[in-house]
């Protein structure tokens, strides 16, 4: 094997393990988990149902009542 062979594979390593390899990552133990969040919280983009109608639409376009979720002003008077 030819020296620039050497040369050009020496290269292409240096910049894979330096540049490309994703290095694992440490975690702390003092951190709390990703997955700490409880399922009963509701998150700004979950899809709650309506009370009245059953149409699903986000939780921030809702309207709150009585601990109930309603799609619109109409469904909330229905009800």
């Amino acid at each position: 094997m030819s020296p620039q062979w050497i040369v050009v594979i020496g290269l292409i390593a240096i910049v894979y393990f330096f540049f490309i390899k994703k290095r694992p990552t440490v975690q702390n133990s003092n951190k709390k988990n990703d997955n700490s969040t409880p399922k009963d919280e509701v998150q700004s983009n979950d899809m709650v149902e309506c009370s009245t109608c059953g149409v699903y639409c986000e939780v921030s376009d809702a309207i709150l009542s009585n601990n109930k979720y309603y799609c619109s002003n109409e469904c909330l008077e229905k009800e």
